[in-house]
């Protein structure tokens, strides 16, 4: 029997997983960090460093290539000398969403990058790819890796934090591996991380399908301490020193949360085993964020936590795209319609051929009606109020109880249309108030409603079903 992976968790215990059918001996993981740099009109990239991570490869060896198109990147490690396809997966990053900003238009900014890879046993040759103008994959970036090479960094520094177990299913290569990163934490903050990380996780796993689909997962947490309580909040003069550099404000957006400094985000990751990242910010203030397999956050403190953590990991975890569209954003309107890649939007060139048309019941009609002009109506008054609050820095309470009053008012309004349950193609999605349409009425990538549709939930699944085997399954 393979080894149970343990690791220590921050009250002291050994969380030990439960004994697994014998698996190989995974390889390490290597990580390439590069930087991404340029703006609206064209971008260049140039390798850092190339490092072995301390922890051996998370992933399933027998699952190394992604068919799932998600993402507008993809890696792929080939063969130096022959170019057979090694390894691959779908990515999106904070450079590309940046370069929709109406400020890429006017400067070039630098983005830090990293891909991780399985160690390979011979040189590789690392491509990065980028959606063209046909919406297909060509090959934007490559370089020469030899991982047996002298300046490969082998040896890393002591952990920043100790990672815990918060849900063992598993040896990692057989399951996904979630990793809750905490920040704006300090020394004295570390039982509520705990608390905030076992309590969204069970949150998580109380939504299909990752209820169904729970002991596919591995959960683990670490935070390293700050000195002062909160992440950085610019637009009110808010500015705390954290490890991760997590800040609100990102792009202008007063509720969008990221950090920018990816390398000091996979320097404290690489001390557990994931796949996939949430960072939960101490902060009571409504905020997220969530770029596709690169990391998601939510406000821990928040009484919106709950859907905050689930929506945004719904963009990191399987690539969903936000449904709304009257919210403001910091993105510019796309002067094309090019069918998106997400699988829970479209632009409905062909409705015989609607991507989601296994779940349109005979009689539908395409596009689907729905109280539209209504909802707008309803949504101006209300994207008004919300400003006003926010401009007058009221409490967030206030702001809590106007998410409230939305939500109760859509949900009314949405009772009583005729295609209420009905998966279709309902125009207004992706940002833009025409020409996208999303599969449901109301979903949790729509507003602040509890489930995924049956379209989000399929999304989810097939990643699900790229990095976990079930037990049983060979």
């Amino acid at each position: 029997m393979a080894a149970a992976l343990a690791l220590v968790c921050s009250a002291g215990v050994t969380a030990t997983a439960a004994p697994q059918p014998s698996i190989a001996q995974p390889p390490a993981t290597v990580r390439l960090d590069y930087t991404h740099s340029g703006n609206a009109l064209g971008e260049q990239y140039a390798i850092e460093r190339v490092l072995i991570e301390p922890l051996p490869w998370p992933g399933d060896m027998a699952q190394p290539f992604d068919a799932t198109d998600r993402g507008n990147n993809r890696v792929e490690v080939v063969d130096a000398k022959t170019g057979d396809l090694l390894y691959s997966r779908g990515f999106s990053t904070v450079f590309g969403e940046w370069k929709t900003t109406e400020e890429a238009s006017k400067i070039s900014r630098g983005f830090h990058e990293s891909v991780r890879f399985p160690k390979p046993d011979r040189p590789v040759r690392v491509r990065i790819l980028r959606r063209d103008e046909r919406n297909a994959f060509s090959v934007a970036w490559s370089v020469e890796v030899d991982t047996d090479a002298q300046d490969v960094v082998r040896r890393q520094g002591p952990a920043p934090a100790r990672p815990f177990a918060v849900r063992n299913s598993g040896p990692s290569p057989r399951k996904v591996d979630l990793l809750i990163l905490g920040d704006g934490y300090t020394q004295a903050d570390m039982k509520k991380f705990e608390a905030d990380a076992r309590r969204l996780s069970d949150h998580l796993f109380a939504v299909s399908p990752f209820k169904e689909r729970a002991d596919d997962f591995n959960v683990w947490a670490m935070a390293v301490p700050t000195q002062e309580s909160g992440i950085s909040r610019p637009s009110t003069g808010v500015h705390h020193a954290s490890a991760l550099g997590t800040r609100y404000d990102i792009f202008g957006s007063e509720r969008y949360v990221l950090t920018l400094d990816n390398r000091a985000l996979r320097d404290i990751a690489q001390y557990a085993p994931y796949e996939f990242i949430e960072i939960l910010v101490n902060n009571d203030t409504y905020g997220g964020g969530g770029i596709f397999g690169q990391f998601s956050t939510a406000a821990a403190g928040n009484d919106w936590a709950d859907y905050l953590f689930v929506h945004e990991f719904g963009h990191h975890f399987a690539g969903l795209a936000d449904e709304y569209y009257t919210s403001p954003v910091a993105y510019q309107a796309s002067s094309t319609r090019m069918e998106p890649w997400e699988p829970n939007v479209t632009a409905l060139r062909d409705p015989a051929r609607l991507k989601w048309k296994r779940h349109v019941q005979a009689g539908t009609p395409l596009p689907t009606p729905w109280p539209k002009a209504e909802y707008e109506a309803e949504s101006r008054a209300y994207q008004q109020r919300r400003a006003a609050l926010r401009a007058a820095n009221r409490p967030e309470s206030e702001m809590s109880e106007l998410f409230k009053e939305d939500l109760a008012r859509s949900n009314a309004l949405f009772a009583k249309a005729a295609y209420r349950n009905a998966i279709g193609a309902f125009e207004g999605a992706n940002y833009e108030a025409s020409g996208y349409y999303r599969p449901a009425m109301q979903c949790i990538m729509f507003d602040r409603s509890e489930q995924f549709c049956p379209v989000c939930r399929d999304g989810i699944t097939d990643i699900i079903d790229l990095y976990a085997r079930p037990t049983g399954v060979k």
